[in-house]
């Protein structure tokens, strides 16, 4: 049975909501517990991918009913994903060729569906570009409602094809074709126009992106959850192993990158050389799921299956528990991400002043 959330919110937080696939299922459990809690008041989310499809469905729950609302809006989105029966045929058939049809690695349809996307585009094998995905967004998120919420800020991501820049995309904007954007693989799905211009998955250039948060909001304290892996032992040796790899370091390196400029401005401000009246010092958290999540495959993210959805939000609840109790009185007050540590090469720290 359902929690009622009752308690009332004691500290502001912004939250950065990584993509990958199915695995953010991991990102509805933490949500959902974050709103069990009734501790933490969201004050604005930016996401990419699954993240972004999070965040809109969260609003939208968010504006009907509160944070009940919000829980039950995630559910139904998730359970929408794993019950395709609801589309019509040839949306039913390809959703189960991307999805059901990747549960492990190595599988007959796998292999095939590999040698398809590595050999063909998607405007040849999906000529009709069919998504499946927007069928279940616009089954549970109405956007003129979101776009009107001005409870939560809401920023996602995409890639600009034509400019090679990161495009975010704010609330009052928002539409399906923008948080579809923000998911658009190019190997599976055609790109994404909006206004003219060609969007692919933000994830190659923010996974997420936290600079909106720094310009756009007055909260200090940024909550990452993370379900992509930075680090993994042993070296890939198979096609498979080795493409796995470069997607989890390709879809990381944005952030990477995000987390060093917030290290070396906090330190700046932390010196006196930057005036804390012109520069936020952010206070950076994880909620991490990269460490649980190595357990299954890659090919899992493409997995619909409602009890292996159920897994992975049942896992988030337990990392979203696990860290409230631990860090639940560090927010407002300091950072709990090891901000070097978590960017440096064998996770070693080079100390040195800004």
């Amino acid at each position: 049975m359902k929690r009622t959330t009752k308690r009332r919110a004691e500290k502001r937080v912004s939250l950065a909501l990584q993509g990958g696939g199915s695995h953010g299922a991991f990102t509805w459990g933490v949500l959902d517990e974050i709103l069990a809690d009734g501790r933490l008041d969201i004050e604005a989310i930016t996401g990419t991918s699954a993240g972004a499809m999070n965040a809109v469905v969260l609003a939208q729950g968010m504006l009907e009913n509160g944070r009940d609302g919000a829980r039950e809006r995630l559910e139904n989105f998730w359970f929408s994903i794993s019950d395709s029966s609801a589309l019509a045929p040839p949306v039913r058939s390809l959703l189960d060729q991307f999805f059901k049809g990747w549960n492990v690695d190595g599988s007959p349809v796998q292999v095939w569906l590999d040698f398809v996307t590595h050999y063909a585009s998607p405007y040849e094998f999906n000529p009709l570009n069919i998504n499946p995905l927007r069928e279940h967004l616009l089954g549970v998120v109405d956007f003129e409602k979101v776009r009107a919420c001005n409870e939560i800020a809401l920023f996602v991501a995409a890639t600009n094809v034509n400019t090679g820049h990161i495009a975010i995309f704010d609330r009052p904007q928002l539409t399906a074709d923008h948080v579809l954007a923000s998911a658009c693989l190019p190997f599976a799905f055609q790109a994404v126009e909006i206004d003219g211009a060609p969007y692919w998955d933000g994830g190659y250039l923010g996974n997420p992106a936290l600079f909106p948060l720094f310009y756009k909001t007055a909260c200090p304290d940024i909550v990452i959850v993370q379900v992509n892996p930075i680090q993994r032992e042993g070296t890939p040796r198979t096609a498979r192993e080795i493409q796995n790899r470069l997607n989890e370091i390709t879809f990381n390196g944005a952030l990477l990158g995000e987390l060093r400029a917030i290290d070396f401005v906090n330190r700046l401000v932390d010196s006196g050389k930057l005036s804390r009246d012109a520069y936020m010092r952010p206070f950076v958290h994880r909620i991490d799921g990269a460490d649980p999540l190595k357990a299954f495959s890659s090919a899992s993210r493409l997995s619909a299956a409602w009890t292996f959805l159920q897994e992975l939000r049942d896992i988030g609840r337990a990392a979203a528990k696990s860290w409230l109790t631990a860090h639940y009185d560090d927010i407002g007050e300091r950072g709990t991400l090891d901000l070097r540590m978590a960017f440096t090469t064998n996770g070693t720290a080079r100390r040195s002043s800004p």
